[in-house]
């Protein structure tokens, strides 16, 4: 059932115990909004628990409740009400395994939203962790330090640093009142920009990998099974590559397993959520991804077959 940010402000006080959730491959938004969501639902006498199926990325360990996040492990939790945010709950891992009959709370940004929970409240915003903001201004006169600052961590992810398209005057002004509340914009990028030696070293195998097709349109990064697993991260490897100059998508694909990938899609205009939900993915409209059930050179002659015939009808 479609429901408004009142109506999900209102399920989630009416809640006690509250599971919440993002999807897997965790990002600067749906951590920010999982931390956020939760020290508001504290700071209400709720008990609020973030369990994320993935490896965290460490430039995020400086948010507050980051330690506390935890990972499934097979024990169904005593919990009145799901929410699972920035996805599909379909994009979960197992972070949901063996619940049953609880309600399903969904609250997404993403237009390509399946809506098949229980309850969605869902619209196309700068982040979901702009949603979160709304709805914990609809309910707090005051916010805690923790959740402005995971909240301004997830919009200032998903705009690119208020960069991107997707950078709206809401979202200025959500960005204004959080920092009011105490979100610290240098302590943010500064983190965010921080990055070990091995990141640098896997940029540049995977720079290694670099293709491009289309007529110098596409750049692709096609990272194996072995290269993969030695990653500790790929966050921000497309976006290398989306820079170049002529390229209006640029292609991340990831072997996770031998007949599995991982694809990521970024452009400067195209419609990509077009490629991503042809393979049961979904996105925005130039940043998109899905995973793909094939070993990794059918998956690139998958994905190439699709933006070609994009690139064709653009």
């Amino acid at each position: 059932m479609k429901i408004t940010m009142e109506e999900a402000a209102k399920k989630l006080m009416a809640a006690q115990r509250v599971l919440i959730t993002a999807h897997v491959n965790p990002d600067g938004d749906a951590v920010g909004a999982s931390l956020g969501l939760a020290a508001l639902l504290r700071e209400k006498g709720k008990t609020a628990t973030v369990v994320l199926d993935d490896k965290l990325p460490r430039n995020l360990a400086f948010l507050p409740g980051y330690d506390e996040i935890r990972r499934p492990d097979g024990t169904p939790p005593d919990v009145d009400l799901l929410v699972v945010l920035d996805a599909d709950p379909d994009r979960v891992g197992d972070a949901l395994k063996g619940i049953s009959g609880v309600p399903l709370l969904n609250i997404d940004h993403h237009i390509t939203n399946k809506q098949t929970a229980d309850f969605y409240y869902i619209e196309n915003r700068a982040a979901t962790a702009e949603m979160i903001y709304d709805i914990a201004e609809h309910l707090a006169s005051s916010f805690p330090k923790a959740m402005a600052l995971a909240l301004y961590t997830g919009l200032s992810g998903d705009t690119g640093s208020f960069r991107f398209s997707n950078t709206r005057p809401s979202t200025f002004r959500a960005a204004a009142r959080l920092l009011e509340a105490g979100a610290e914009p240098h302590v943010v990028s500064e983190n965010f920009e921080v990055k070990p030696l091995s990141v640098f070293e896997g940029q540049v195998a995977a720079l290694r990998t670099l293709e491009m097709t289309s007529g110098g349109r596409v750049a692709g990064l096609y990272l194996d099974q072995e290269l993969t697993a030695k990653l500790e991260s790929s966050e921000g490897f497309i976006d290398m590559i989306r820079v170049i100059e002529g390229v209006e998508a640029a292609v991340l694909i990831r072997a996770l397993e031998p007949a599995r990938c991982r694809v990521s899609i970024r452009s400067k205009g195209l419609d990509v959520t077009r490629v991503a939900t042809k393979f049961g993915g979904g996105g925005h409209v130039r940043a998109a991804g899905c995973t793909l059930e094939m070993p990794l050179a059918e998956a690139k002659r998958a994905i190439q077959t699709a933006l070609d015939e994009l690139l064709a009808s653009s």
